[in-house]
């Protein structure tokens, strides 16, 4: 049956892909005699990925929780629209934008090259696998779920109890193997996975949890954020390196932050679309979830862009984080205009994941209705067509839009 349209995670996924952004920006732009302070932002800002991966799941689940095997062919059919073409299509931009600088030997040599990228992903791109890997599951993952609803709580502590542990293995490097391969592409989310997928089988109860517990989440998420800048410090100034360091994306030490982002980042989406909010507002939060996807697709486009011309060296004249904070703005800004006018093209589909749309919508009306009374509101929707809950104007179900 249709499910209702989550505005609040339309307003989340703009903000995270201002996220995902900021990490690269700071991996390009900040000169190497500030790496350490560098180091310390990115860590705050990384928890985008987990973001990307457990609302991705949580949503997919909120639209297909009822799967069974007589929708399969239509799941899998629109998977391969939302995610495997784009991911095909922006492999193929990329290579063909990066081949005039990469000095390949010969033909033969780029060709083997270009394969690899497929293979792996380029750069943000290889996100899309991981979720291809968790679409192969998702059927199976549902029957399970439904089977054991009454114990979602206990399998999320367990869960969470283990990818602390897988996540401390790896940091020791104890067990080799899982920072190899497929393996430590995919271990390290697969709790975020599972966690947003249990939480759409609950979602108004999560929603009224964390609404009611606003201040204890924003508390709880300061002090791990503090938590895990002391650890990284601790390593970076050579006392440990137990809990974690500046070289390693997955340390136990940034897990409760990025659980506590997630929710905190939940919670500005519900303030963004609460009643009373005015109807431009609540239209450009609208324009920003519908482009967002191609943001992600397409933000290193003009990354690299901005590194040919030089950006960098403006460092010279500029305060770094100002300098960093302006090239987000570029890039996102960039990527929006970029993604709304290739949505009004029949390419829409295979670059933005999102329906043709007509050109007198290209600019962003205040023509969205007031919301609902709940924090999970809005129109009744297709729940086979979008991320969220599917909506009939976008077609991938997760959201590194």
């Amino acid at each position: 049956m249709p499910r209702k349209r989550l505005d609040q995670v339309d307003a989340m996924r703009p903000m995270k892909q201002a996220g995902v952004i900021s990490t690269h920006v700071l991996t390009y732009f900040v000169p190497a005699a500030s790496s350490v302070s560098t180091g310390a932002v990115m860590l705050l800002t990384h928890f985008s990925r987990e973001g990307f991966f457990f609302i991705s799941a949580c949503m997919l689940t909120y639209a297909y929780m009822d799967l069974d095997s007589g929708g399969l062919r239509r799941f899998y059919g629109r998977r391969f629209v939302a995610v495997t073409v784009p991911y095909l299509c922006w492999s193929v931009i990329y290579f063909l934008y990066l081949l005039p600088t990469a000095h390949y030997a010969s033909a033969a040599a780029a060709l083997e090259n270009f394969a690899k990228e497929v293979a792996t992903g380029y750069y943000q791109l290889y996100f899309l696998l991981i979720i291809m890997q968790y679409y192969l599951v998702f059927p199976l993952l549902m029957v399970f779920l439904r089977q054991t609803r009454a114990h979602h709580g206990a399998i999320v502590v367990v869960a969470a109890l283990g990818h602390v542990a897988l996540m401390t293995l790896m940091h020791w490097t104890i067990v080799p193997v899982l920072r190899t391969g497929w393996i430590r592409e995919f271990t390290p989310y697969a709790f975020y996975l599972l966690a947003g997928s249990i939480a759409a089988f609950h979602l108004d109860e999560v929603n009224e949890w964390l609404v009611r517990h606003v201040r204890l989440v924003i508390a709880v998420t300061v002090a791990a954020a503090l938590f895990a800048e002391a650890v990284y410090f601790l390593a970076a100034m050579g006392v440990t390196t137990v809990l974690g360091s500046g070289n390693d994306p997955f340390q136990p030490s940034v897990i409760p932050f990025d659980v506590g982002a997630i929710a905190c980042l939940y919670l500005l989406g519900v303030s963004l679309v609460k009643p009373g909010r005015s109807r431009r507002l609540r239209a450009a939060v609208r324009s920003g979830s519908d482009n967002s996807y191609g943001v992600y697709l397409s933000q290193m486009l003009f990354i690299n862009a901005l590194i040919w011309a030089g950006w960098a060296r403006l460092d010279s004249l500029v305060w770094w984080p100002l300098l960093c904070a302006t090239t987000v703005v570029i890039v996102f800004v960039a990527g929006v205009a970029l993604t709304s006018i290739l949505a009004r093209t029949p390419l829409a589909v295979p670059l933005t994941g999102r329906q043709q749309q007509p050109w007198a919508t290209w600019w962003p009306r205040a023509t969205a209705g007031p919301a609902n009374d709940t924090a999970v509101s809005g129109r009744r929707l297709e729940p086979v067509a979008a991320e969220h809950a599917g909506t009939s104007d976008r077609v991938p179900d997760f959201g590194p839009g």
